[in-house]
């Protein structure tokens, strides 16, 4: 919980309690990857409270934990400030004053639907060429084989699997596999993904899942590998005339020779 009003938060803090709530409250804008790193369920946030970086800070939010239910609960605001701001990704607008019952009924449903979206995208197979990702069983297959991926690789997949066509930055894929913020200079995503192409490669050779952006981080767009030889099929008649033609030319020229 994001907010200064004194009051607001002392009351909500008893009524989560008594919900066997986990009740984390800041005076100021957390950074994004300490939220990551919380494994926060939902968040409610006074952008008053934010300034002038409010909507630059709601968008980041969103953008980087698309499964944190985000509730704005502040005081009189426009229809285009809240339209603005359920278009970035927020959940739920409330507006001051309002009862810690309704707060804490408005973050509970929003949780629900995050979690229940979540439940549904988490246990259907994903397939994507050759490849068929169970998150039920944190395992990938090709034509029934396993990967035999370790847990943290099946995660690191998953996630790009669910970006398909996305570029995400290297920062963002250990934020949302690792869990919290990625020191200067770690290269686990690299070593990671190396590992993750590697049993690619070796039980789907003719197709090519995970590319490099240089400088920013990764995609995941399965296509046929430019490696990939297609087997050639019987000629047909002409081609097998011009075969012959072919050869007989060049006999005669050596003939000739």
């Amino acid at each position: 919980m994001i907010d200064t009003d004194s009051g607001f938060v002392t009351v909500l803090a008893k009524r989560a309690e008594a919900a066997g709530w986990l009740l984390r409250t800041s005076g100021g804008a957390v950074p994004p990857d300490q939220l990551v790193a919380m494994k926060l369920n939902a968040l409610l946030v006074d952008p008053a409270v934010l300034g002038d970086d409010a909507w630059r800070y709601l968008d980041r939010v969103c953008s980087l934990l698309p499964d944190l239910g985000v509730v704005v609960c502040t005081g009189r605001s426009t229809v285009a400030q809240r339209v603005r701001g359920l278009r970035l990704g927020v959940d739920d607008w409330i507006t001051k004053p309002s009862h810690p019952e309704e707060a804490i009924a408005r973050i509970e449903a929003v949780t629900r639907r995050h979690r229940r979206g979540r439940h549904e995208t988490e246990s259907s197979p994903v397939l994507a060429g050759e490849l068929e990702i169970r998150p039920d069983r944190f395992q990938a297959f090709v034509s029934g084989e396993s990967l035999d991926l370790t847990r943290r690789e099946f995660e690191l997949l998953h996630l790009l699997a669910g970006t398909q066509g996305q570029v995400l930055e290297r920062e963002t894929i250990y934020q949302r596999v690792w869990g919290y913020a990625m020191a200067h200079g770690d290269r686990s995503v690299d070593v990671f993904i190396r590992k993750l192409r590697q049993k690619l490669e070796k039980r789907s050779p003719e197709w090519e899942y995970i590319h490099t952006h240089f400088g920013v981080g990764y995609r995941f767009d399965p296509e046929p590998s430019a490696d990939a030889v297609p087997q050639a099929g019987p000629p047909t008649p002409a081609q097998a005339s011009s075969d012959d033609r072919g050869s007989q030319v060049v006999h005669k020229s050596f003939t000739a020779a």
